[in-house]
């Protein structure tokens, strides 16, 4: 595999290794950002079962609610596709873009503006610091990845991404994809 380094926009797939680690344990990861501090990013593929208007009554909407990490779980992050509609948004890559304007989501959400094509809500975030993501991936716990899906990515990636994944790098990680995800079930 070709080794490229990290930088936001790019995709985390956790190694088939990472059996023990709740958190990341067949976690596909967007990397919103990634510099000489430190890494962070959001798990794409583990939804919750909470809607965004279960955690803030006033949204007229049940857009499902995703575990971006381990960090932070007592707060709410969101990344989304229309930096034209929400004022302050920093772009990750290719169309992605990450925060902005609270207020104006949760405005255009209620409008019907806004929805799980074009929009993605986080409790908490995964975060590296300075080194520590190289030193996984130097470690093998992850597969480092063009986002080759760009903006779509966020209508894309549902539960079974990281078994997509897996069948897409082919050799090998193909067999993973079928097992269960507790060993004891084999």
């Amino acid at each position: 595999m070709i080794h490229i380094s990290p930088k936001k926009g790019n995709l985390l797939i956790a190694e088939p290794s990472i059996l023990g680690d709740l958190s990341f344990n067949r976690s596909v990861i967007l990397l919103a950002d990634h510099n000489d501090e430190g890494s962070v990013g959001f798990i794409l593929n583990k939804p919750l079962d909470y809607s965004l208007s279960d955690l803030i009554p006033e949204v007229i909407s049940e857009i499902t609610v995703f575990n971006g990490g381990p960090v932070e779980q007592d707060n709410l992050y969101f990344i989304h596709t229309v930096p034209d509609y929400i004022p302050n948004s920093i772009e990750i890559s290719n169309g992605i873009f990450w925060g902005g304007d609270f207020n104006t989501v949760i405005e255009f959400i209620n409008k019907g503006e806004l929805n799980e094509t074009n929009v993605r809500f986080f409790l908490g975030y995964s975060g590296w610091d300075a080194n520590q993501l190289n030193d996984e991936l130097n470690s093998n716990s992850w597969i480092l990845t063009e986002n080759i899906y760009d903006s779509d990515i966020i209508a894309k990636s549902d539960n079974s991404f990281w078994k997509e994944k897996m069948l897409e790098l082919g050799g090998e990680y193909s067999i993973w994809s079928n097992a269960p995800e507790d060993p004891s079930y084999n």
